[in-house]
């Protein structure tokens, strides 16, 4: 068995072959599909080497940019690190299994995302001619939380509360938990779009999921108006920019937020609030346990909005469109973690409506006794 090697962009290839003739027309074989930016696929190709080219064959082009970086994240971070080095035809179902119960904890939208990229990229293996069977085929979804995310509790809005009267975040804090806005909302948010005579909102654009720039909002539902109530209003009256001046900026730049700096921005907010609940801090760092609960997250004030519209006694249909959900079972879903206050609430409009449709009959007035006149009197007493 002869052996040949060669450099192209500083990474070292090997071919092998069994006679000088072959040797030399696989080399150069390889070096022109490498020169004409191809990838020669065999069935010893590597998961991970054929992941890229099925992920640029397969999807680029055919799905939108933020689901294609969803693709191309899931591969490098949960795929390849486990099965990328080996070869195609050595993969077997009890591999891909444990690399899904190596995900155990994440969300089931998680999980169902990682089998279903798993099937589609032996699926296309195995038409290519590369496997003889797909792996992926009989895959069991592990036990798996829905991952829905949660209203803040009491204590936590009164120190968010507290926290954002002070800090820098404070304003963009509460806009989500006064509008229900997403974050990528309010990176896009300009001020032409705030009315403070009529004290609406107007929803026009977000930012791209998985990138930073500016386009539609998530669905066509996301294009609404939203109203400003009076508590926060007053804040925004104190700010306000000229028309085409994003309402919320970087601190340093002045730019408008991207995800990264949001990111940096909620950290930072959350650790005011680990420390004005009490948590100990030594050489500015925040020592655990820390108070605040982890999966305190940018969405937990638009979850509690939603919650917040139900205690109010705000119609499901009405809530579906202040949140800008596609459809109203995806209100429903926040809608059931109903709180007290919704109970309270529900026990009263009922009491009422049984109040109205029963009425207690009236007592009429008695009237005193009469007496029967004696002979030659005529008196009633009464």
């Amino acid at each position: 068995m002869l052996r040949h090697s060669f450099r192209y962009e500083g990474k070292r290839y090997f071919i092998k072959a069994s006679d000088p003739t072959d040797l030399a027309i696989k080399t150069a074989l390889k070096k022109k599909a490498l020169e004409e930016g191809t990838i020669v696929v065999t069935r010893n190709t590597t998961v991970s080497k054929w992941a890229d080219e099925w992920l640029v064959t397969y999807k680029k082009g055919s799905v939108g940019e933020s689901t294609y970086e969803l693709y191309k994240t899931n591969l490098d971070k949960h795929i390849k690190p486990m099965i990328g080095t080996m070869k195609l035809k050595d993969v077997r179902p009890i591999h891909l299994q444990k690399l899904l119960n190596a995900r155990i904890g994440h969300s089931r939208s998680h999980l169902v995302k990682i089998k279903q990229l798993l099937q589609q990229l032996f699926v296309r293996a195995k038409r290519n001619k590369l496997i003889l069977d797909n792996p992926a085929e009989d895959l069991e979804l592990p036990k798996a939380s829905d991952g829905q995310r949660r209203s803040v509790t009491d204590k936590e809005r009164q120190y968010i509360l507290k926290v954002a009267e002070t800090h820098k975040a404070g304003l963009w804090v509460k806009m989500m938990l006064y509008t229900g806005m997403r974050p990528g909302e309010t990176a896009t948010l300009q001020w032409k779009n705030v009315d403070l005579k009529k004290n609406v909102i107007k929803i026009d654009s977000a930012r791209k999921a998985k990138t930073n720039e500016i386009g539609e909002p998530k669905s066509r539902a996301g294009f609404r108006k939203v109203p400003v109530p009076a508590i926060l209003a007053e804040d925004l009256n104190k700010v306000k920019g000229l028309p085409f001046e994003y309402v919320f900026t970087q601190e340093t730049t002045g730019k408008r937020h991207t995800k990264q700096s949001m990111y940096h921005l909620w950290k930072n907010f959350k650790r005011e609030m680990n420390i004005a609940m009490g948590a100990k801090v030594y050489r500015n760092q925040v020592l655990k346990p820390y108070p605040v609960a982890d999966d305190l997250i940018p969405y937990c004030l638009r979850h509690t909005y939603c919650t917040d519209l139900q205690a109010a006694g705000v119609p499901i249909n009405v809530a579906k469109e202040l949140m800008g959900h596609s459809s109203i079972e995806i209100t429903s879903k926040i809608y059931t973690h109903y709180s007290d206050a919704s109970f309270d609430n529900a026990t009263d409009a009922i009491n009422k409506f049984h109040a109205k449709k029963n009425p207690k009959t009236p007592v009429k007035k008695k009237l005193k006794s009469v007496h029967l006149p004696q002979k030659g009197t005529a008196r009633v007493t009464g």
